[in-house]
């Protein structure tokens, strides 16, 4: 360029981005820590277990991914996989064991029993997908899944945790209660959640009026 200096305009970040910006190295170690190390909760409800059991093998190697270490208390696990058919008797049983686990924690719903009810969606006992009852982070399709689907769908939650900021996870938030905690339901008829109560009124009233 003829011996000519570059000079470049003096660029201001603007106010709304100096937060995101002075902690963008922090926000990727902290998440760097924590995709690398989840530890999923020992728990299998039907064959997509199976299909779990064996992605921990040699074969498939879930380690890693920093994912070998199954705990079989709620209280050291990072991770729940719905693996397999909920039925309504298990359901309580599911949603005391992640009211147990400390934040962060993430739900992901492997096989389309867990996700939807699968081919038992029209029995009376099972429940049509553990999303009605539990924030799902990732859904793996399949009947069961092959153990490289779940692993996929474990990568998924891995990127999902890469875009985390420490400004704005929930668990970091400041309130009264813990926003994630899930009442246990009332088990009449059907499932009744108690979040819901004020649907079920409304529906109700408008059954009356009809």
């Amino acid at each position: 360029m003829d011996n000519e200096q570059l000079s470049l305009p003096n660029y201001t970040i603007p106010e709304d981005m100096r937060d995101v910006v002075a902690v963008t190295t922090l926000d990727r170690l902290y998440n760097w820590g924590r995709r690398s190390s989840l530890w999923p909760l020992t728990f299998g409800l039907a064959c997509c277990a199976i299909e779990m059991i064996a992605a921990q093998m040699a074969r498939y190697d879930m380690a890693r991914f920093g994912m070998e270490v199954m705990r079989p208390s709620p209280r050291q696990a990072d991770m729940i996989l719905i693996s397999g058919t909920v039925t309504k008797k298990m359901l309580p049983a599911i949603i005391r064991l992640y009211n147990q686990m400390p934040e962060p924690k993430y739900v992901v719903s492997m096989g389309a029993c867990a996700s939807g009810g699968g081919p038992f969606k029209e029995g009376y006992n099972v429940v049509a997908g553990i999303d009605k009852f539990l924030p799902v982070d990732v859904y793996i399709p399949g009947c069961p899944p092959t153990p490289q689907a779940l692993m996929a769908g474990l990568i998924k939650l891995q990127q999902k945790i890469d875009k985390d900021s420490l400004k704005k996870v929930r668990w970091y938030q400041k309130g009264k209660e813990d926003p994630n905690y899930v009442p246990m339901p009332i088990l009449g008829p059907d499932l009744i959640d108690v979040r819901r109560n004020e649907e079920y009124k409304k529906a109700a009233a408008v059954k009356e009026g009809a």
